[in-house]
This record gives C-alpha cells, sequence and structure tokens, in this order.
C-alpha cells in the first residue's frame, strides 16, 4: 500500500490510501470507505483491485472506525462501502435510505456472528454457559482486571466501533457492569491479540468477538447463551445505543437486551454514485464472498502475507474462480491481466 494523499472529511480521521495502480480514466471516480479491522479491509481490497484494473476507475480508500467512516457515507463524501454489519447501525443507516441517499445493494458475506465469549478451559471447569453465569464476584475474580481490580475484566469492542456501545448497554441491562468493566482494547489487532495473548499463557479470557475472523479458527471459545433476539428488543436498545453515541454515557436509560442476531453482512453505495455507475454497481451486487472462503483469506492474510493487503487481494484472485461471474468477460480479462 502506498499513500496517496489526506482529504478533508467532516469527521477526524482518515489517510486515504490506494490497493492497486490507479488509472488516469476520470470517468470512474471511487471512493471507498474501509474499517479498521481484516475482513472489510479484504472485501475493501479485493473491490479496489477490481475496480481499478477492470473498469480503469480511479480509486481512493478512506479507512477508519465504524462511526465516522459511516458518517461520511451518509454525508456523500464515500462512494461504497463493501461490508455493512447493518444491525450495529440500523437506527442511523435506515434513515439514510428512505431518504433515498444510499442503497443497500445485498449480500457480502452471508454468514456472520458477535456474542461474548468465555475460554474453553474456563468454561468447562466452572459450567459457564450463560451470560448470568458470569454474574458471581468469585467467577468475575478469574478475569480480574488489573486496572480496576475490585471488578473483572470483558475484553469489549474498540470504543469508535458501534457494539463498543452495545456492549455497554448489554452490560448494563444484564447487570454484568456491577462485576465487569467493558474494556476497550484500541484496536482490533490488540482484542486480537489479547485473546490469543490469554489463550498463549492459559489464562482465563471473558470477551466479545465475532466472525468471520482467521482467529476463531485457532482458538477455542465458548459462546455465551444471552436472551434470545427480538426485533423490538433489539430497536429500544438501539435507540439507547444512539442516545449514549451522541450524548455520552450518562443518557444512558433502562431498555432492553438480547443476543446479537447472526447475520449476512451487506454493501452499501451511494445512490446518486449507483446511478453514474451502472456497470460498476452491477459487479459491487453480484459480489458475495462465502464464509468459509472468507476465513481462509483472512488465515492468508495473518500467516502467509505478512500483513499485505494488497497481496491478500491478488492470492483470492489467482486462487478463486467466482470472482469471474461478477464480471462481463472483458472486464475479467483485465483483471486477470492485471494480475
Amino acid at each position: 500500500m502506498k499513500f496517496l494523499k489526506k482529504i478533508g472529511l467532516s469527521v477526524l480521521f482518515a489517510s486515504v490510501l490506494t490497493l492497486g495502480t490507479t488509472s488516469a480514466n476520470a470517468e470512474c471516480k471511487a471512493r471507498l470507505g474501509d474499517f479498521d479491522w481484516s475482513s472489510a479491509n479484504i472485501h475493501t481490497a479485493i473491490a479496489d483491485f477490481i475496480l481499478t484494473n477492470g473498469y480503469g476507475c480511479k480509486v481512493e480508500v478512506t479507512k477508519g472506525s465504524t462511526t465516522p467512516i459511516m458518517a461520511a457515507h451518509y454525508d456523500k463524501q464515500l462512494d461504497v462501502i463493501t461490508e455493512v454489519w447493518y444491525d450495529n447501525i440500523i437506527a442511523n443507516y435506515e434513515p439514510h435510505v428512505e431518504a433515498g441517499t444510499i442503497m443497500n445493494i445485498g449480500v457480502n458475506t452471508p454468514d456472520s456472528q458477535q456474542a461474548f465469549y468465555v475460554d474453553k478451559t474456563t468454561a468447562d471447569k466452572y459450567n459457564l454457559k450463560s451470560v448470568e453465569d458470569m454474574k458471581d464476584p468469585k467467577i468475575a475474580a478469574l478475569f480480574k482486571d488489573p486496572e480496576d481490580p475490585s471488578k473483572g475484566r470483558m475484553t469489549s469492542c474498540i470504543s469508535g466501533w458501534t457494539c463498543y456501545t452495545v456492549n455497554l448497554v448489554k452490560q448494563k441491562e444484564y447487570g454484568l457492569d456491577k462485576f465487569y468493566t467493558n474494556f476497550d482494547p484500541g484496536s482490533g489487532g490488540a482484542l486480537d491479540a489479547a485473546i490469543a495473548g490469554a489463550f498463549a499463557k492459559k489464562k482465563p479470557i471473558f470477551t466479545y468477538y465475532w466472525a468471520p475472523t482467521g482467529l476463531m479458527g485457532k482458538v477455542d471459545l465458548v459462546r455465551l447463551k444471552e436472551p434470545k433476539f427480538s426485533k423490538k428488543c433489539w430497536d429500544d436498545m438501539s435507540a439507547v445505543v444512539e442516545d449514549i453515541k451522541a450524548n455520552g454515557p450518562d443518557a444512558y436509560k433502562p431498555s432492553c437486551a438480547c443476543e446479537y442476531r447472526d447475520m449476512a453482512l451487506t454493501k452499501s453505495v451511494l445512490t446518486e454514485w449507483a446511478k453514474a455507475h451502472p456497470k460498476e454497481t452491477k459487479f459491487l451486487e453480484k459480489y458475495s464472498i462465502p464464509t468459509a472462503t472468507v476465513n481462509k483469506m483472512l488465515a492468508f492474510y495473518e500467516d502467509e502475507s505478512d500483513g499485505d493487503m494488497e497481496l491478500t487481494a491478488k492470492e483470492f484472485l489467482k486462487t478463486e474462480s467466482m470472482w469471474k461471474n461478477w464480471l462481463p468477460a472483458d472486464v475479467a480479462k483485465k483483471v486477470s491481466a492485471a494480475l
């Protein structure tokens, strides 16, 4: 990857990156929004490579946390988001769909999950099966937070991700906040390191995590049961989450909480960009990668590419053929030639 330039967004984040060689063709410009976790990076890298080399687009990629990236998308500063965790941001996302600003253009990855987990060794030893089992001072002491020894530590999302606030509300609704901190690890990499480090040292860990990820294939985590997903409960909780995000933790009001719904991840485009770029939008609509393949690419990225996302995108395009079904033959030929 190489840095191009800074761009002025209405939010405070932002290096604009390119993952492939950029065409001088000014007819197609695509501003892609990317996030600070690996699965989104892979999808962005693949889309970038195809748009650049297959369609001759000038592609700019802006990377950041969920809130500023999606705000820039809603504000028409980013054209394409290749991985949307829809349920996490529904309260903010849907009004912009209804206003005609953005379009949901279908499934990116068909199966994903988010949940609270405990390492299997600890779960088996203490018979931990649900969030209710975690509400015991003796259990919380197993996960002692070194920064607040009076409580256990639940390693959570990154504070810039919506799930951090979702987890904060869940802790309060479940009564876990009396026993655990909602610890912000600081980055997706630090979250992975905390989990991997606990397993390497054979220490207990209570954590939020999700799939698809490469790490899920390397550690043995037990998913804790929560109240079953209910759309009304989730919507009520989401309203509180958005209020806290806008006004701070003191805006919390008792509402409801339930498990994250296992869901398909989706893609989003600006409506005006889609109308101006029908061929490119058709490609993005067809773009969808099975979860198992995403996990395989994540493992390649983490274990073999030395953190090179462009190399990971090329590995996918060289070793898989599904992408040729997304493209007209002449475009696919250009992509193949660029590899």
